[in-house]
């Protein structure tokens, strides 16, 4: 049987929370891919993610492919991560303006529908940047990690993980239509969540979470990322678990 690779993004939403930080995990459906498990919000990247070149602040394409080591159309990582963050947990990282636009007042019902309609595929992220104004902070997103999932499943994907501070005039909220549920939890916390066996996590996510529990803030994180120093040397275990090389290093 033909493997087939779906390529897919994940937005790692944090905000700090104390002297700590704090994450936003949803949790899947049982018939879902992934069904039951507690992960971030992402997905898979569609055709519509394409070529937003124009609507996209602070990164080209071409800035954005060599983060990732492809050739081409490395944006569309960054458009699926904001998208499927506004579908998942209704946040939407752009700019109108200068500014990041607000979550409330008047543009509460306005980009609650908008987000129904994009999660619905009645309008691509393009529409929704044209008709209100809008360009994508693709400045505030940044690459964190790359999981492809092992072999074995006829289906696989190809997964980059991306991590963004949430606004802090946007309310999130999972989509109840996709999602079991949605939270705000401390690194920490969803790692013992795992290991009382409340919740059900791959190992993407606990790695993750265990690369976030590392740090005791979201700025020293955040520059850490940057340099590409948040990633553990590679080792065999990483590999056979799905864990892909940092091309940042």
């Amino acid at each position: 049987m033909t493997e087939v690779f779906r390529n897919a993004a994940t937005l790692l939403l944090v905000r700090p929370e104390g002297d700590d930080f704090e994450v936003f995990m949803v949790e899947r459906p049982g018939a879902a891919d992934f069904g039951g498990m507690h992960v971030f919000p992402g997905g898979k990247v569609d055709d519509s993610d394409a070529n937003l070149e124009p609507y996209c602040v602070g990164l080209t394409d071409a800035q954005a492919s060599a983060a990732l080591g492809v050739g081409t159309n490395g944006l569309r990582f960054w458009v699926a991560a904001i998208r499927e963050a506004f579908e998942e947990a209704g946040v939407l990282l752009a700019y109108e303006g200068n500014r990041l636009i607000a979550g409330s007042g008047d543009n509460e019902e306005r980009f609650n529908q908008y987000r129904s309609e994009v999660h619905a595929g009645f309008i691509t992220m393009a529409d929704l940047c044209h008709r209100e104004g809008l360009r994508l902070a693709a400045d505030r997103v940044y690459y964190f990690s790359h999981w492809i999932t092992p072999k074995g499943p006829p289906r696989r994907y190809d997964t980059r993980f991306f991590l963004a501070v949430a606004p802090d005039d946007q309310e999130l909220a999972h989509h109840e239509d996709e999602l079991e549920g949605g939270e705000w939890v401390t690194p920490a916390e969803a790692l013992a969540n795992g290991k009382a066996g409340r919740w059900q996590m791959i190992t993407p996510t606990l790695w993750t979470l265990q690369t976030l529990a590392d740090y005791d803030g979201i700025e020293a994180l955040i520059k850490d990322m940057r340099d590409g120093k948040h990633l553990p040397e590679m080792t065999p275990d990483h590999l056979r678990e799905g864990m892909q090389p940092s091309t940042s290093k």
